[in-house]
């Protein structure tokens, strides 16, 4: 045999020396410690329509802007505590026959906010609705491409469909309404379920029984910082009420001259920023989207948040101070 002339026998040789080579040295030594080793995860994996919407989220390049590891570093500390290899469990094996290895969704561009724990972040369905379809009707500032493809609009959409609250400059026209696609809904399912499976930890610094917190400093009363106030609120709150606390019509109410927020008695303003709210009429509209409780702040943070909300826009209401939140905390949801 004559390698320099005989130039198809060179090739077969090399191509299937290869695929020989990456059988016995990769795939079936990975193949056997799957099946080996027993993965220490007690959450939930993804459902048939989560697992489709992921085919989506790899499919629409998502993983090109935004990551699914939060590293244990203070500048990721705003979007969970840092990932843990029972993380990717949920995700399961490979998609399909044709895609014969698990998606890697890790990512290493930071262009977007890291994903890890979105669901738990954002868990509204519709600010994830508005978000795809032009993602500047809840960011303002946002350069996320719009996805209009993953929705379909309509003057006459079914009674069951989920019709997404569009409005202003980017409302479709009158008498049109915006629906997503059975993608759309895939996606949104998959980002909704991507929530950190093991437990938080609170921020909240524990007291021994003389009420001296145990860090060793005294259990005087340390005012909220408005500056730390204004930042939480930004990193929080404003992707759904928005950085001038005027809300998204239709989707997410304002806070500016709220009844709750300006009110004298701010137990009812503490209780739904510490237990989060779904369902409430207010000024008249009723909204649906749910708030996310944010019982993980300390004390601190939670009156930081909530006074930035009660002196800004115009509000004029009176503060509150760590021991209100400690109070409405202790005395739980009423």
């Amino acid at each position: 045999m004559n390698f320099h002339r005989n130039h198809w026998l060179l090739f077969s040789i090399v191509f299937f020396g290869f695929i020989f080579l990456a059988i016995i040295i990769a795939i079936a030594p990975a193949y056997w410690t799957q099946a080996q080793v027993e993965v220490n995860y007690t959450g939930e994996t993804l459902s048939d329509h989560e697992r489709q919407g992921l085919a989506v989220y790899i499919s629409e390049g998502c993983v090109s802007c935004h990551t699914q590891q939060v590293r244990p570093l203070d500048m990721d500390s705003n979007f969970g505590r840092a990932s843990a290899p029972e993380d990717y469990a949920r995700i399961g094996g490979p998609l399909s026959v044709w895609q014969p290895y698990t998606p890697a969704v890790l990512g290493s561009a930071r262009i977007g906010p890291d994903l890890s724990d979105v669901g738990t972040r954002q868990p509204a369905e519709t600010w994830q609705y508005l978000h795809l379809y032009n993602p500047r009707t809840v960011v303002e500032d946002s350069i996320m491409p719009a996805y209009p493809w993953l929705f379909d609009v309509t003057d006459s959409p079914d009674d069951d469909a989920t019709v997404v609250p569009v409005s202003g400059r980017f409302a479709p026209g009158d008498d049109l309404k915006v629906v997503p696609t059975e993608r759309g809904e895939a996606l949104v399912a998959y980002l909704l379920a991507l929530k950190q499976p093991l437990d938080r930890q609170p921020a909240a610094r524990a007291k021994d029984d003389d009420g001296a917190s145990d860090d060793g400093g005294s259990d005087a009363e340390e005012p909220p910082s408005t500056a730390d106030g204004e930042s939480l609120y930004a990193n929080n709150c404003a992707a759904c009420h928005q950085a001038s606390g005027q809300g998204v019509p239709g989707a997410f109410p304002p806070l500016v001259d709220d009844p709750v927020v300006v009110a004298d008695d701010p137990t009812e303003h503490i209780e739904i920023v510490l237990f989060g709210a779904h369902g409430r009429e207010i000024n008249g509209e009723t909204y649906g989207s749910p708030m996310p409780p944010f019982e993980h702040f300390s004390d601190e943070e939670i009156a930081a948040m909530i006074n930035h909300e009660r002196t800004s826009w115009g509000n004029d209401a009176p503060t509150v101070t760590p021991d209100d939140v400690a109070r409405v905390r202790e005395e739980g949801e009423q």
